[in-house]
């Protein structure tokens, strides 16, 4: 029943055994970093309770089953203990690193943004420099002393730490002000809404090129009408339906991790922030049959 079961991820199994899978969706409930509302801890939860009508039909618009191509579990949450903050970073990367050791993408359930970090340390070690997709109402890179828990400047960090390969990142759906762009090319939300879904999709994908991409969305990117529940909600944002064009034109990208964070369900609508951060991920689980589905027919050519 779509109303009864347990609230595993599109209704995938739950399993630590990585085994043939090609993703494990996780849930990374830690909102310690925020920096006005709290409640993100909340989020996996929430999102995964919305994601149950996307596991009844055929993806919509692409007309298939993602789990025809993919192999996917719902791995549960990394443990965290709040009440030794100094230990967040290391638990959440060694989290990530367990999955991207068994050569499995890591689909992320936040938590707030600063769950980014972690992950992306270790997406690098085993990576090396990854390009960013950033979708956010924020920068995220203000002043950060490299020690700070901070959602608004963990990329920032990232940087420094030579984490990305910020001369092939971009961030998308931009609504406040930093004096630095810090390297990274800024499509505004204003940008996006004078230029249209078809020309950000062929910006993005002119910056980031063929190499390897890590998508982070933070839910804020959409407006508060569309998304009202998360901590630190701008006016002026992406609607949900301008968000989604842009995920489903991101095919043929070589993403080798994703994440969609900043679900604060206690001020959420109807579920609608969890509903749209659902069919986010769920739209990025697409993109990644495609991508699994266009390599096996290019090998089988090439065999």
């Amino acid at each position: 029943m779509t109303y009864g079961g347990a609230l595993s991820f599109l209704r995938r199994r739950y399993s630590r055994d990585l085994t043939g899978v090609d993703v494990a969706v996780s849930g990374v409930p830690f909102d310690g970093a925020v920096t006005y509302r709290p409640g993100a801890r909340l989020g996996p939860r929430a999102i995964r309770a919305a994601s149950v009508q996307l596991a009844e039909l055929k993806a919509f618009p692409f007309g298939f089953d993602p789990f025809d191509t993919l192999a996917v579990v719902d791995y549960g949450d990394c443990f965290i203990d709040p009440h030794h903050p100094e230990t967040v970073v290391a638990t959440v990367e060694s989290h990530i690193a367990g999955i991207v050791a068994a050569g499995v993408v890591p689909l992320t359930l936040g938590g707030d943004h600063f769950i980014a970090y972690p992950i992306l340390r270790a997406i690098a070690k085993a990576h090396g420099p990854v390009a960013l997709l950033h979708f956010d109402a924020h920068c995220d890179t203000w002043p950060d002393d490299g020690k700070r828990l901070d959602h608004g400047s963990m990329l920032l960090r990232a940087k420094n730490e030579g984490l990305i390969d910020v001369s092939r990142s971009c961030q998308v759906g931009l609504r406040t002000y930093n004096d630095s762009d810090h390297g990274f090319e800024i499509l505004t939300t204003p940008w996006v809404h004078r230029h249209g879904a078809d020309a950000t999709i062929e910006a993005i994908k002119a910056r980031l090129g063929p190499g390897k991409v890590y998508l982070t969305f933070d839910i804020d990117c959409l407006d508060p009408a569309f998304a009202p529940g998360t901590g630190t909600p701008v006016a002026g944002g992406l609607s949900s339906a301008e968000a989604l064009a842009i995920v489903r034109g991101l095919r043929g990208l070589n993403l080798i991790g994703a994440d969609v964070v900043e679900v604060a369900p206690a001020y959420d609508v109807s579920e609608i922030t969890a509903i749209s951060a659902a069919t986010i991920a769920h739209d990025i689980l697409c993109l990644l049959a495609l991508r699994k589905g266009a390599v096996e027919r290019l090998v089988g050519r090439v065999t």
